[in-house]
């Protein structure tokens, strides 16, 4: 049984006065637990798949659903209540409130939902021990390294127990030991706790983190390793 299903999905833009097609026709099936990396350069339509998985953008053709629910189709009110409960979004950059602490930045989200304060504690108490960082819950993004920023940003993602984790080049500006960590703890996430995770990526070593990756090539997703595991 699939947790996402993407049928017949095309998205069109215009750029620079030209029909854009980065998303021709696509067909996609994700089991529950899958790690699907998407590889492609810059401007392949890997961001553009992410944002119809989460329910940010829509396609102009075909259906796009997770979880059952018809991403396409919602109306925007009932989409963005499905997507705080559902979907996590972990950016390039970590983009943390300054003047928030870790523990107040990962907290943001479970504002959006009627929870009592011990609960909320209790949650980002638990993000913030499966990333790492209980011991750097009271500082500010300025104290942290940009790991541990990326770490906090993950943490904020995971705290509403989503379903799926949508990951948009989470190691893009990171050194090589930061980026390795990131994608450690990605892959622990994925097999400790079930996590259905798709991550976009150009790098070809952090494709191995995965269990299938596919590359995005003229619109269409083509096998990167003919569905079999990348890495153990």
């Amino acid at each position: 049984m699939s947790f996402i299903e993407l049928r017949g999905v095309t998205r069109r833009y215009m750029k620079g006065g030209h029909a854009v097609t980065p998303l021709d026709d696509v067909d996609l099936d994700v089991a529950p637990g899958d790690f699907l990396v998407l590889l492609g350069p810059s401007g392949s339509g890997k961001t553009t798949l992410l944002n119809l998985l989460a329910g940010i953008d829509r396609p102009d053709a075909g259906t796009v659903s997770v979880g059952g629910q018809d991403v396409g189709g919602t109306r925007a009110s009932k989409l963005a209540r499905w997507r705080a409960r559902t979907v996590g979004y972990i950016f390039q950059r970590a983009h943390l409130v300054p003047v928030l602490t870790a523990y107040e930045n990962v907290e943001l989200p479970l504002w959006l939902q009627k929870l009592s304060r011990a609960d909320r504690h209790r949650r980002v108490e638990l993000a913030l021990a499966a990333v790492g960082l209980t011991d750097r819950a009271t500082h500010l993004p300025k104290q942290l390294s940009g790991g541990q920023e990326q770490r906090v940003a993950i943490a904020r993602a995971m705290v509403a127990d989503p379903e799926l984790l949508v990951a948009d080049e989470p190691t893009g500006s990171l050194d090589a030991e930061s980026a390795e960590g990131i994608l450690r703890l990605l892959q622990r996430l994925n097999e400790e706790q079930g996590k259905t995770i798709v991550m976009v990526t150009h790098d070809e070593q952090a494709a191995q983190i995965g269990t299938r990756a596919y590359r995005l090539e003229r619109g269409k997703l083509v096998p990167a390793n003919d569905g079999q595991k990348v890495a153990t």
